[in-house]
């Protein structure tokens, strides 16, 4: 099948791949553009750009889709299907309407359940049991299209947001080779109005801990928050970062060092162990490492 491939994260470079490796023709790959990035702030290009330079594809990285001139662009390749992840700009009608069988969303919630920009992080931090991938019809709205295919999958009771995220993207590059093939076949099910919530972007300012609340929730911050913006808290003036953790038992005042060893630290209900940290400027390390240059002794107060 003649494919237009959308996508700019590294969430998306295992679907590009998924598709070349399916034998589908890639007629074009659309990103976001390259973006100051690293200490010179050069203009680094964004995964699927320098993945799909790799394979040999032409890659357009247009700020917007909203002109006449980009639009006919698109329209001009001729694509029967458009295959778009984590792309990162909203496709105007005329766009959506190029493709002779349309355009397919990979979206990683279970929809309705987690329309928009950071589904995997927000299931994570509310405490779901379980997540999943929807290859989706694409329509105007926010992630509203009827949806082809579902797979579901459990989230671990430790599971980071760098782990979901990997495990997804990988879920998502099989099932859209699957709903590819047998896309003529596919029923495409209204979602229902029921169950309807919205994954709003993380903003860097819901990151800062805060001990007084309960365990599980504070549990759920840093897991969902790992790595980016990565949940943190101010050590002797130094920002660290808390990247991984698990409920444990304990009881004491909230934040309190409990073991400093296994940096158990109370909450206002129950404890968390802390498992990766990162100081400011420093490589992310595992407790036994940190703790080692940067020893949390038992009673100190966080």
């Amino acid at each position: 099948m003649r494919v237009v491939f959308m996508g700019t994260p590294e969430f998306s470079v295992p679907v590009l791949d998924a598709l070349v490796e399916a034998g589908h023709e890639i007629a074009a790959v659309y990103c976001q553009p390259p973006r100051p990035a690293g200490r010179g702030k050069k203009d680094r290009p964004t995964p699927v750009h320098a993945r799909a330079i790799e394979l040999g594809f032409e890659v357009r990285h247009p700020v917007s889709l909203k002109g006449e001139a980009e639009q006919a662009d698109f329209a001009a390749l001729g694509a029967e299907i458009a295959v778009v992840v984590a792309y990162g700009l909203i496709l105007p009608q005329v766009i959506l309407d190029a493709p002779t069988k349309g355009c397919l969303n990979i979206h990683a919630s279970l929809l309705p359940r987690w329309r928009g920009a950071a589904p995997i992080h927000r299931a994570i931090m509310a405490g779901d049991e379980e997540t999943g991938v929807c290859i989706m019809q694409m329509e105007a709205g926010l992630d509203t299209g009827p949806v082809l295919l579902r797979e579901d999958t459990p989230i671990e009771e430790e599971e980071t947001t760098s782990q979901l995220h990997d495990r997804l993207s990988d879920m998502g590059a099989s099932l859209i080779v699957t709903a590819l093939r047998h896309l003529d076949g596919l029923t495409a099910d209204v979602q229902p109005e029921e169950g309807v919530t919205y994954a709003a972007k993380i903003d860097k300012n819901e990151a800062q801990i805060d001990w007084s609340q309960p365990a599980e929730e504070v549990d759920r911050k840093i897991r969902g928050l790992s790595p980016f913006p990565g949940a943190w808290v101010e050590i002797d003036g130094q920002r660290v970062k808390l990247l991984a953790s698990r409920l444990a038992s304990g009881v004491g005042q909230p934040g309190q060092v409990l073991d400093g060893e296994r940096l158990v630290v109370a909450c206002g209900a129950g404890a968390v162990e802390l498992l990766r940290l990162q100081r400011a400027g420093k490589a992310a390390q595992d407790r036994e490492i940190f703790t080692r240059g940067f020893p949390l002794t038992t009673g100190r107060q966080l």
